[in-house]
């Protein structure tokens, strides 16, 4: 998941990976399952965005530019997971905010793989009532509109 953005006339999508940088859209789509992917943009994007949109978002988005992948899903500036950076470009430079904020108790935690899972990452101080915005979450949205599934 990020934002795609145009670089010199290219696409580039702006994604937190390893670290939150941009990457040739090119490059990001060969990386997916059989090249699959989707696009979606606001509903109401020709009345949101315009140029000074898009800078605001841009500007909002790279902000986190550089900062390291988070694997705790923790809801602080100092790392970033991928729903997380496109949650809050759109919520802090549009006021937008795209699916439905959930707490980690929210989600089905009773397979033995997500039990290790969280074990792993949090040991026995599981945080609960931490804030998560999750890729189903976003990419359901009444918000969005699909114009590429390819």
């Amino acid at each position: 998941m990020g934002l795609v953005f145009l670089r010199d006339h290219r696409p580039y999508v702006f994604e937190a990976v390893a670290t939150v940088r941009f990457t040739p859209l090119d490059r990001w789509i060969a990386r997916g399952v059989g090249h699959h992917f989707v696009v979606k943009r606001l509903r109401n994007a020709d009345a949101v965005l315009g140029a000074a949109g898009i800078e605001q978002l841009r500007k909002a988005a790279e902000q986190f530019s550089g900062r390291p992948y988070d694997l705790t899903f923790d809801w602080s500036d100092d790392r970033i997971y991928c729903s997380e950076l496109v949650w809050k470009a759109y919520d802090r430079g549009l006021g937008v905010q795209i699916g439905a904020l959930q707490t980690i108790r929210d989600f089905n935690l009773t397979d033995p793989a997500v039990r290790a899972k969280l074990r792993e990452r949090y040991g026995d101080n599981i945080p609960l009532n931490e804030p998560v915005i999750s890729p189903v979450s976003m990419f359901r949205s009444t918000l969005l509109v699909t114009v590429a599934n390819r």
